[in-house]
């Protein structure tokens, strides 16, 4: 949302600026490859502190660049710090929850994971129609936010067991002096570089050998990258057709009360709105879905099978409605339906993989985030060009055919998963329910 002013204050392209959107995503998807390990050998706690701390001081050297590399570094940075968040919050809930009993908890970091990408042009596109605001007050805006976050963190405890575990044992030892109190995990934890090897490697493994995780990895890669192609191209849909300002591409209802006579704000608000309803709509569909879990695992995929037929819908409407003469009711009602199967697909990969992968659970995880952030990384780079050439409708299309070719993943995966996991070395590890 900010494009338009830091292009002009820095001298740069837009092209260039796009280039920091993709930085954040390749941070965010190759970085966990080596830290996830530091969780087993340091526990979450610190890292979830060190992390969003060099988050928040990396909006200030965006907000302080002066030219577009620093900003380029700064958010390939701020990917990297923020990554553990998502990376982690998984492993935490798996830590406090059973699994049949973190269906809702995930269901919450979901609906924040995916709903905040329709909340943040909120309120960052009037900061950017402020021009005595603009592109360094979005970045200070959101550190507020993020400072008030770290604020919360020293209540939060520890969550690993092995961590608390070793904790334990290590006060007894000095209460009582008796060396034998020790956490099994202090003999069967290995050094920190075979930690990080592991690490490393084995999530590349599992992606490639792994026809589980390497076909939902590349469902939620594509859609992913679909994801930040349509975060991007919004306001230059509703501008071009539509003569929207960046402003209202950013508004919600708020700003019908504001200015109750622009059918333009209206529909600028709705549209942005309804990024959060389809959000809202997976969130309580996925109640519905703990309740069909009890049936096995493969009933986590119910809904991922409703995606599959949703997101190339919601695709297709979306670019058959770009015309100026179509009502922008339909675009909202295509990112409705665009973002409600996105969810879905976000909540059921974390969650099938979690129960077929169990102690494994952390790098099947780890590799669909790389495919899922390398989409999120590479998609964005050509969104411009890629309009350009086919026009809208045409390049929305296109990706509605690929989401129909990727559509039958989650109906393979039910009706064939527990043959395909009986013959995983790591799965069938797992007992199956």
């Amino acid at each position: 949302m900010g494009f338009s002013s830091m292009t002009r204050d820095l001298n740069a392209t837009v092209f260039q600026a796009t280039i920091g959107l993709s930085l954040f995503t390749l941070g965010f998807g190759v970085i966990p490859m080596i830290t996830a390990s530091f969780s087993e050998e340091f526990g979450r706690r610190p890292l979830y502190i060190v992390s969003m701390l060099g988050f928040l001081l990396m909006y200030v050297m965006v907000a302080e660049a002066n030219n577009i590399h620093t900003v380029q570094i700064a958010r390939f940075l701020q990917g990297a710090f923020g990554s553990t968040g998502a990376t982690m919050v998984g492993g935490t809930v798996a830590d406090i929850w059973g699994p049949e009993d973190r269906g809702l908890p995930m269901s919450f970091f979901t609906l924040v994971a995916v709903g905040a990408n329709g909340l943040g042009p909120v309120f960052a596109g009037w900061i950017e129609h402020n021009p005595n605001l603009e592109w360094k007050w979005i970045q200070w805006v959101q550190m507020i936010i993020c400072g008030v976050f770290i604020l919360l963190l020293p209540f939060m405890g520890e969550t690993r067991s092995s961590i608390i575990l070793t904790k334990m044992a290590r006060d007894l030892r000095k209460k009582t002096g008796d060396k034998r109190y020790r956490a099994r995990v202090e003999d069967e934890r290995g050094s920190l570089l075979s930690l990080i090897w592991v690490s490393c490697t084995r999530p590349f493994y599992l992606l490639f050998t792994e026809p589980i995780v390497g076909s939902f990895s590349l469902w939620i890669g594509f859609a992913w990258g679909v994801l930040f192609v349509m975060v991007e191209s919004i306001a230059s849909v509703f501008q071009d057709l539509h003569g929207f300002n960046i402003g209202q591409v950013g508004t919600v209802f708020l700003t019908v009360v504001s200015v109750p006579k622009s059918p333009i704000y209206v529909a600028s608000s709705f549209t942005h709105f309804n990024r959060s309803i389809g959000c809202f709509l997976g969130f309580f569909a996925n109640l519905y879905q703990e309740q069909l879990y009890k049936r096995g695992v493969e009933a986590r995929l119910y809904l991922a099978c409703v995606a599959g037929v949703l997101f190339p819908v919601g695709m297709l409407i979306y670019a058959w409605s770009c015309f100026p003469w179509v009502h922008w009711i339909a675009l909202a009602i295509g990112i409705t339906i665009f973002t409600w199967s996105t969810y879905i697909i976000y909540l059921s990969v974390f969650s099938y993989l979690a129960d077929c992968y169990g102690p494994f659970a952390s790098s099947a995880l780890a590799g669909q985030s790389l495919a899922r952030n390398l989409g999120g990384t590479v998609f964005p780079l050509f969104t411009h060009q890629m309009y350009e050439a086919l026009t809208y409708k045409w390049a929305n299309f296109l990706f509605a055919c690929i989401a129909i070719l990727l559509a039958p993943i989650p109906f393979v995966l039910f009706f064939y998963g527990p043959e395909i996991r009986k013959r995983s070395k790591f799965s069938k590890k797992v007992t199956s329910k």
